[in-house]
């Protein structure tokens, strides 16, 4: 298996869902319909952060997360799939997280307005910008006709690191299991996107691009 990461057990989990795939085939809901839902609940996620439930917020992370699979198979299962649908996807996908990301920012500004919790809101936003990026050098790459996925912190990892360890330890020991998790995304976000700035280069570098 040359997967690595959580990608390792994406058709683990495509057989786990698939009953559920089947019945919302069955049951005629469109992909972009799951898709908007998941995008309320991951709004939804970042309005919770907000208001210092943190265990609830993981929860819907993760409820989002659900969802952002369940939508890919239902368009592929029905043959519904569409560039659009990609798209708002993605869309979608990145609005979500930045909405988590200022929830995440809002409780550390509310909760203990101390030195150490303000120098967090910034590393919340590092974490923003660097899964951002993550997001924006494999779209860039692959408009380059080049499938850059490399990285340890794509966004399925994202929503399980964040997802669980706020649904599991909330605001536990003063917070400090989510101040760790939060500096680990931030920190392997940009250490992934670094790394796909270096796969490109390594081979695109020299390489013309198509006429026009």
């Amino acid at each position: 298996m040359n997967e690595k990461g959580l990608k390792a057990f994406r058709y683990p989990v495509y057989r786990i869902i698939e009953p559920g795939t089947r019945w919302l085939v069955r049951k005629g809901f469109h992909p972009n319909f799951i898709t908007t839902l998941g995008f309320a609940v991951t709004l939804a996620a970042g309005l919770f952060y907000h208001q210092d439930h943190v265990r609830t917020a993981g929860l819907f992370v993760l409820l989002g997360g659900l969802l952002d699979i369940f939508d890919g198979r239902v368009a592929r299962e029905s043959g519904l799939a569409s560039k659009f649908g990609s798209f708002y996807d993605s869309t979608l996908d990145r609005i979500s997280e930045i909405v988590m990301f200022l929830g995440l920012a809002s409780l550390y500004n509310s909760m203990r307005p101390q030195v150490e919790d303000m120098a967090m809101i910034y590393v919340v936003f590092l974490a923003m910008g660097g899964s951002l990026m993550v997001s924006y050098t494999r779209a860039r790459a692959e408009s380059l006709g080049l499938d850059c996925s490399v990285g340890m912190m794509q966004r399925a990892e994202r929503v399980v690191l964040l997802g669980f360890g706020s649904l599991i330890f909330g605001l536990a020991w003063d917070g400090l299991v989510l101040d760790i998790v939060i500096i680990v995304v931030a920190i392997l976000t940009n250490v992934t996107a670094i790394q796909r700035i270096v796969w490109v280069y390594k081979r695109g570098a020299g390489v013309p691009l198509d006429d026009g």
